[in-house]
């Protein structure tokens, strides 16, 4: 019998400076059995990081053909993609050419993958990669409880957190594009 996905409460309080964006947020979100806490975790700082109201997360593990999360329009068009992790380059070149924007959240060990799908990504005219540093995500995404309390703050493309276990900043790195 398949495992059922585990279910997670999140209040988040945004402060995005950057883009005079102020809101709080009640979401449920899904994690898939066989997805690990840093990727929720990557999920999360990316659903802040790109908030708007049309944001949603998409079903990711369990369907191909859904991202992580994405915005679509009044008329189903997909406007933002965003995936997290480390797709192949193929998998950013059919997403970029289904939507006006694709953004990517990196994380892991990204050496030997940053050689294979960063040259072909610079070529794509829509896509931003950021990465998100190893350590604080370890430090965020452990133990993580079943209700989240994050206040996030975004500043000058750097991303605060504040949870129980306090303040935690995430500079992100970006391998190819910008904010957007």
């Amino acid at each position: 019998m398949a495992q059922p996905s585990t279910t997670y409460k999140v209040e988040l309080h945004l402060t995005d400076l950057d883009r005079g964006v102020y809101e709080s947020v009640k979401q449920t979100i899904a994690r898939h059995p066989s997805e690990t806490e840093e990727r929720m975790t990557v999920r999360l700082l990316a659903y802040a990081f790109w908030y708007n109201e049309q944001l949603s997360f998409g079903r990711g593990l369990s369907e191909v053909d859904e991202p992580a999360l994405w915005e679509k329009s009044l008329d189903d068009r997909v406007l933002h993609w965003i995936e997290v992790g480390q797709p192949d380059a193929d998998r950013l070149t059919w997403s970029s050419r289904r939507t006006e924007r694709t953004s990517l959240l990196a994380y892991g060990s990204l050496r030997v993958w940053e050689t294979k799908v960063i040259p072909v990504a610079k070529n794509l005219k829509n896509v931003n990669i950021a990465a998100v540093p190893q350590d604080i995500l370890e430090v965020l995404a452990k133990d993580m409880p079943r209700v989240i309390k994050w206040d996030v703050m975004i500043s000058e493309g750097t991303i605060f957190v504040t949870d129980d276990r306090g303040q935690h900043e995430v500079q992100l790195q970006w391998l190819t594009g910008e904010r957007g």
